[in-house]
């Protein structure tokens, strides 16, 4: 592997403005609750992060929490980065979005926001979410980005308690009006320890994602598969069984849309600065008050191992699939402590053993 790859192609960064939090779902990887937490980054810190990330790539950003809406600053921020040309996105619980919120995030250059709906009923996404009344809110936030043309996509973490529901979750996406369903597959961190053992099996989990690849021609609506990496190996199985030729440069390709995408071209930073390579996988990589974002990104020995697929261990490390999916390697850690061991949950069996 070439060494500028090793340094990364940052094309999404996922960022923890706060981990403040008005809910206490079952499943939150963070564990976040109503704080206050101690030493976020400020407001001035946060517009200087803005521009060290600009000034060498133009990712995708993610303002999450917590609940990124619980800080004041919140719309300054998203401006500040929309200013420095970053396309800027906004994961929201949905509890404090009404029409006002959703023109200011507008204004400030917001160009979707994502609201969880963890249910096809209150009932059920109430009980994950640990408030009653979650559900209603989040139905009344979905309202609202309607009436104000704010694009929205619904996001939907899948748990043995949610597992008969995904297709009624889908159904209600393209009813709603969503641009996008993205699925998450749940990875035991957090506060979601407690839910080991909701994880789904790895058979139902083969499943789920199989039905997935059935849905993407069957319903108008952009859908993905998040912490599910395997899904880049299924829909290249589906396709090799359809006799559809590989194209030129799907090696390249894989790097951007395949499998665990977490330190090489994705990044997440916490509500003090730290990076780690995706929010489920919490490993100290470096911290922008320390080292700079730039500096702990490109060098991090964490994140350049996880750049190289041949260091992988277990079955992961012989797969012939490691490139394009790789395993989930927060759901290793939790599983095992180690990041770099073979993804748990997957029931596929290498057919050859790939030279590096």
């Amino acid at each position: 592997m070439k060494t500028k790859d090793l340094k990364g192609d940052l094309r999404i960064l996922a960022w923890e403005v706060t981990r403040r939090c008005n809910l206490s779902c079952a499943h939150c990887r963070a564990s976040a609750e109503a704080g206050p937490y101690p030493d976020e980054l400020a407001t001035d810190e946060c517009l200087t992060l803005v521009d060290e990330v600009a000034s060498f790539a133009t990712p995708l950003l993610i303002l999450t929490g917590g609940e990124p809406l619980l800080r004041d600053d919140i719309f300054e921020i998203a401006d500040h980065a929309t200013e420095r040309g970053l396309r800027v996105v906004l994961a929201t619980n949905g509890v404090l979005l009404d029409r006002a919120t959703a023109r200011r995030l507008l204004d400030a250059g917001i160009k979707r926001v994502s609201l969880s709906l963890d249910g096809s009923c209150a009932a059920t996404h109430d009980a994950l979410r640990g408030v009653p009344g979650a559900f209603e809110k989040v139905m009344a936030a979905i309202e609202s980005c309607k009436a104000e043309g704010l694009p929205f996509q619904i996001n939907s973490t899948i748990t043995a308690r949610n597992l008969d529901e995904i297709e009624a979750i889908a159904q209600m996406a393209v009813q709603l009006g969503a641009a996008a369903l993205h699925l998450f597959l749940l990875v035991p961190t957090g506060r979601g320890e407690g839910l080991a053992g909701e994880q789904v099996s790895a058979e139902d989990y083969e499943r789920v994602l199989s039905w997935l690849a059935d849905q993407q021609s069957e319903l108008p609506i952009q859908m993905k598969a998040t912490c599910a990496p395997q899904y880049q190996r299924i829909i290249r199985e589906r396709s090799t069984s359809k006799g559809k030729e590989k194209a030129e440069g799907q090696h390249h390709l894989d790097r951007v849309t395949g499998g665990c995408l977490g330190g090489k071209s994705f990044c997440f930073v916490s509500h003090t600065g730290t990076l780690s390579p995706c929010g489920y996988l919490e490993l100290d990589c470096g911290n922008v008050r320390r080292e700079g974002f730039r500096t702990a990104w490109e060098n991090s020995d964490i994140l350049r191992k996880l750049r190289d697929p041949n260091l992988y261990e277990g079955k992961c490390g012989q797969c012939e699939f490691r490139y394009v999916c790789g395993g989930c390697r927060a759901r290793a850690y939790a599983a095992s402590g180690n990041y770099l061991a073979e993804e748990p949950l997957c029931l596929y069996q290498p057919a050859t053993v790939c030279s590096p």
